[in-house]
C-alpha cells in the first residue's frame, strides 16, 4: 500500500517521511489505545503544505508494516486459526493449537498494531485539519485515506475481540474508556466509512496515487462490513453445507486421506450481534456491493488468471485495498514470502533455502473441479529444497493416482505406468510425504523482485473485486434473488476456469449459500479470510471439530467456546481501569 509514497518521499523529502515514521508512535507506559501527546510531531516541526499532509498519510499507512506485518505477527494471528490451513506445529505453536493466551506477542501484537494505526490515524487527521496552505482536494482525500484506515483497524479488532473501547479522532486524553456494543463499534466503522467515500478520490481520478486506497475501496469495504453484521445476524439455526471431515483414515505409514464428507452445520448465535436485522444489512451489504460494480465509484476488473499474482499487477484494479512492500527494505518488510513460498538458494534457483511453509489442507484441495486453475496452476505441485541438491530428490503434491504416474511412473498401488511426464520429466526423483512438508501451497506470493531474501516484496491483498461479487452473491441470495446472486457467482467461478454455477444445481437457498461461502474458501486460500467466514456464519465450532482432532500435518484443530473470541491483552487490562474483564475463557 505505501510502496509508491515512499519511494515518491524519498526523492523529495526522506527526513520529513523518517522524522514522521519514528516520532509518532503510540507511546505509552500505559493503555495501547493511548496517544503520548508529548510526542507528536506537530506542524511546526513538519510543514503545513500538501507535501506535508501526504507525508501523514504515508505515516499512518507504514503501522500496517512497522508494528503490524514486519514481525511476522501477521498474517499468522488473522490466518492460522481456521479448517483448510496448516503447517508445521513448530510455527503454528500454542496459537494454531487453539491456545490463544499461549503466545502474548501473537494476541497483544493485533490488539497492540490495529490501536497503533488508529492512533496513528488520529493524530495525523487533527495536524492536517490545523494545516491553512493545503489543497482542499488534496486536504479531503488525506483525510478520507486516514478514515479508511481507522475504519479497517476497528473492522480487525471488532471481528476478533467483539465489544471494544473506541478512542475518538478528536480526543488527546482520557485513555480509561469502557468497551462499546458491538453494533456501537460497526456504527462508527460505517460512520468513517462512508465520510471517506465521498472524501477520497475515485482510482480513475488524474490525481489519484496507486497503491493507496480511494472511493471505491471504502464502498467495497463497507460491503464487507455489512455482510459480516449480516451473517453475524442471521438466526440460529441457519443451515450452511461444508465439506470437512476427519484428515486421515488408517494410522502410521498406511494411513490414507480421508473422503470429504458433507455435513449440514446449524448456526450458532454469534455474540454482540442479537437484535440486528439481518434482512437490512444484507441490503446494505448488496446496495454498496452494486455501486462498486457500477463503477460508481471508479473502475474495478477481475484480472486474468496469468496475470493475477503478478508482482506488475499488484496494484491492478482488483487489488482494492492491499499491503505493498520493499524488496529487501529492513523497515518495509513482511515474511509472506517466506512462510507461503520460501525463500531459494539463489535468485531463480529451483531450490528453497527456508520456508514455504504455510500452505492448505487436502481437503481444501479437493473442493475443486479438476481444471480449475486455482489448483491447476495456483497449487505448487512439485518443488524442491536445499537437501534435496546432493541427492536429486523433490516433492510432489497431490498424492493422487493421476500426479504419482506423473510424478514417479507409478500409481499409488506401486504399479509401473510410464515414465514421469510434463513438469516432472527432468530426471529428478519425486516422492510425497504425509506430513507438513507436502501440503497444498499456495503459488500466490511467488512472483517477488528478488525471491532469495526472505523479506521480498510480496503482495498482501486485504480486498480484492472478487470478494465484492462474492459479497454481492451472498447477499442477493439471502434476499431472494437468485439468478443475480449466481451471476455474480460466476464470475469469479468463470476468471477460474472452474464449471459455472446453475439454478438446477444449487436449487435452494441453503445450497447456494454453502456454494458462495465454499467459493470463498477456494478463491481467498492464504488471504487471512477463512477464520472470520466461520465466526460470522456460527458454524466455526462445528467447521473445526468436524476435523476430529488434528489436520494433515499433525495441527490440532479442536475448539471451544473461548476460541470465537481472542483474548484482551493482560496488559491491556492492567492499565485500562474501564475494562474489568477479559472475554470469556480467558481471564
Amino acid at each position: 500500500m505505501i510502496k509508491n509514497s515512499i519511494q515518491n518521499i524519498e526523492k523529495k523529502a526522506v527526513g520529513l517521511l523518517l522524522t514522521i515514521f519514528f516520532l509518532v508512535p503510540l507511546v505509552s507506559c500505559e493503555s495501547w489505545i493511548e496517544e503520548d501527546p508529548e510526542s507528536q510531531v506537530t506542524i511546526d516541526k513538519v510543514g503545513d503544505s500538501d507535501e506535508a499532509a501526504a507525508s501523514w498519510v504515508t505515516g499512518t499507512y507504514s503501522k500496517l508494516i512497522y508494528d503490524m506485518f514486519c514481525w511476522g505477527y501477521f498474517p499468522r494471528v488473522l490466518e492460522f486459526d481456521a479448517d483448510y490451513i496448516s503447517g508445521p506445529d513448530w510455527l503454528f505453536g500454542t496459537f494454531g493449537a487453539g491456545n490463544f493466551q499461549g503466545e502474548s506477542a501473537v494476541t497483544d501484537a493485533l490488539w497492540k498494531g490495529c490501536y497503533g494505526l488508529i492512533s496513528r490515524a488520529n493524530t495525523a487527521e487533527r495536524e492536517i485539519e490545523a494545516m491553512k496552505n493545503v489543497t482542499e482536494s488534496v486536504r479531503n482525500n488525506a483525510i478520507g485515506e486516514l478514515k479508511f484506515l481507522r475504519a479497517f483497524g476497528y473492522f480487525l479488532l471488532v471481528r476478533a475481540y467483539g465489544e471494544l473501547p473506541i478512542q475518538s479522532e478528536d480526543v488527546t486524553t482520557d485513555y480509561n474508556n469502557p468497551r462499546q456494543s458491538v453494533a456501537t463499534v460497526y456504527e462508527y466503522i460505517v460512520k468513517n466509512l462512508e465520510e471517506a467515500v465521498d472524501l477520497m478520490y475515485r482510482n480513475t481520478d488524474a490525481a489519484y496515487q496507486k497503491g493507496h486506497v480511494s472511493a471505491g475501496s471504502a464502498a467495497g469495504l463497507l460491503a464487507k462490513v455489512y455482510a459480516t453484521e449480516a451473517a453475524s445476524a442471521m438466526p440460529s439455526g441457519t443451515e450452511v453445507i461444508v465439506r470437512t471431515g476427519k484428515a486421515y483414515e488408517g494410522t502410521g505409514d498406511d494411513r490414507t486421506y480421508a473422503p470429504l464428507q458433507t455435513k449440514a452445520f446449524k448456526k450458532n448465535t454469534v455474540a454482540g450481534y442479537e437484535g440486528l436485522s439481518a434482512q437490512t444489512l444484507y441490503e446494505k451489504a448488496a446496495e454498496w456491493a452494486e455501486k462498486v460494480i457500477r463503477g460508481d465509484y471508479g473502475k474495478y476488473d477481475l484480472l486474468d488468471y496469468d496475470q493475477l499474482w503478478r508482482k506488475a499487477n499488484s496494484n491492478a484494479s482488483e487489488f482494492m485495498f492491499s499491503l505493498n512492500t520493499v524488496s529487501g527494505d529492513a523497515t518495509y518488510k513482511v515474511s509472506v514470502h517466506q512462510q507461503y513460498e520460501g525463500y531459494r538458494t539463489a535468485n531463480g534457483s529451483d531450490f528453497i533455502q527456508e520456508g514455504g511453509w504455510v500452505g492448505c489442507t487436502r481437503h481444501w484441495y479437493d473442493l475443486f473441479d479438476h481444471d480449475d486453475l486455482r489448483i491447476v496452476k495456483g497449487v505448487k505441485h512439485r518443488w524442491r529444497v536445499k537437501t534435496h541438491r546432493e541427492s536429486n530428490l523433490g516433492f510432489y503434491y497431490p498424492q493422487t493416482d493421476e500426479y504419482a504416474i506423473m510424478a514417479t511412473g507409478y500409481n499409488l498401488h506401486g504399479q509401473y505406468v510410464g515414465s514421469p511426464t510434463g513438469i516432472f520429466a527432468d530426471g529428478v526423483n519425486y516422492y510425497y510425504s504425509k506430513d507438513s512438508q507436502c501440503l497444498a501451497f499456495t503459488t500466490k506470493y511467488e512472483d517477488v523482485t528478488n525471491d532469495a531474501i526472505a523479506n521480498a516484496d510480496a503482495n498482501w491483498p486485504f480486498l480484492r473485486y472478487a470478494d465484492v461479487l462474492l459479497i454481492y452473491a451472498e447477499a442477493q441470495n439471502e434476499l431472494g434473488a437468485t439468478d443475480e446472486a449466481i451471476e455474480a457467482l460466476n464470475k469469479v467461478r468463470k476468471r477460474s476456469n472452474a464449471i459455472l454455477a446453475t439454478s438446477a444445481e444449487l436449487n435452494t437457498q441453503t445450497k447456494l449459500r454453502s456454494a458462495i461461502i465454499e467459493e470463498r474458501a477456494k478463491e481467498f486460500a492464504c488471504e487471512a479470510d477463512r477464520r472470520w467466514d466461520l465466526i460470522r456464519w456460527g458454524i466455526y465450532l462445528q467447521a473445526m471439530n468436524a476435523m476430529e482432532g488434528s489436520d494433515d500435518a499433525g495441527v490440532l484443530k479442536t475448539r471451544q467456546e473461548r476460541n470465537l473470541l481472542f483474548p484482551i491483552p493482560v496488559a491491556e487490562l492492567n492499565t485500562n481501569r474501564s475494562i474489568a474483564e477479559n472475554n470469556p475463557g480467558w481471564n
